[in-house]
């Protein structure tokens, strides 16, 4: 295991910059979200909005990737390529954004709703935003790794699902992948103890069967049994008493609100 690398405040800010694009990043996508839209033409969008607001876009290129956003689709967990297969109704698409701005990097995910989707679906996507929170209420001062990975495993092996492993959130900063690894699941009171001056990318990626994944070559992540996943990330500072969210979901919500 690396070596965490503390943020002193001004830093803190510079992500949360960067995050605050990633948020505003994904309001832009939701306009778009509808049946026949394509992914890339998502993509486009999001990469025009980051360079316009004088950032780069974070994965572009990192680990071969050839797009601005991850557009996972239904059974693709995450790092799905965006292409040209028109959205269906019923769909989710969980598209997950990075920028690079000031020299920092901002890191967040939202799954989308395509049209009408079953009710079944629609309660996969709000446990594991239920998850987020939950594994945020414990980024804490004092406490531990594992404190964050049982609350998103307890609420979503409650519910039936399935806690994807190989995958796990991490710490965030001039790197996008920093240490320390964060997974989604874990026990109470193991794991690195959590300090001031830790950025931490909490990503809950939960699957509505199992939670074995397979790979594709081109770094596609799916379920193993085809179920449908959902995917939701925020950016927070560890601090004392509460943790401090950097990245947003809130200019999202409000274009949501407004569709429908």
């Amino acid at each position: 295991m690396g070596k965490v690398i503390y943020k002193t405040d001004e830093e803190i800010e510079l992500i949360r910059l960067s995050s605050l694009l990633v948020g505003k990043t994904l309001a832009e996508v939701a306009k778009l979200i509808k049946p026949g839209v394509t992914s890339l033409q998502l993509d486009k969008v999001a990469e025009e909005y980051i360079r316009d607001n004088g950032a780069i876009p974070g994965f572009l290129g990192m680990y071969d990737f050839p797009n601005t956003l991850c557009t996972s689709v239904n059974d693709t967990v995450v790092h799905g390529i965006p292409n040209n297969k028109p959205l269906q109704d019923g769909d989710i698409i969980s598209v997950d954004c990075g920028t690079l701005m000031n020299g920092f990097y901002g890191d967040a995910a939202y799954t989308f709703e395509v049209g009408e989707v079953k009710p079944e679906i629609k309660k996969l996507l709000d446990v594991t935003k239920e998850c987020l929170k939950r594994a945020i209420e414990q980024a804490v001062v004092g406490k531990r790794i594992g404190d964050i990975g049982h609350a998103v495993q307890s609420l979503a092996e409650d519910n039936g699902y399935g806690v994807v492993r190989e995958l796990v959130g991490h710490g965030l900063g001039r790197d996008l992948h920093e240490e320390p690894q964060v997974p989604n699941y874990g026990r109470r009171g193991t794991g690195l103890q959590l300090k001031e001056g830790m950025v931490i990318a909490i990503e809950p990626m939960i699957n509505m069967g199992k939670r074995g994944v397979k790979s594709l070559e081109d770094g596609t992540v799916l379920t193993v049994d085809g179920l449908v996943s959902a995917h939701f990330e925020h950016d927070v500072a560890i601090r004392k008493g509460k943790a401090e969210v950097l990245s947003t979901h809130e200019f999202v919500e409000e274009v949501l609100k407004n569709k429908n």
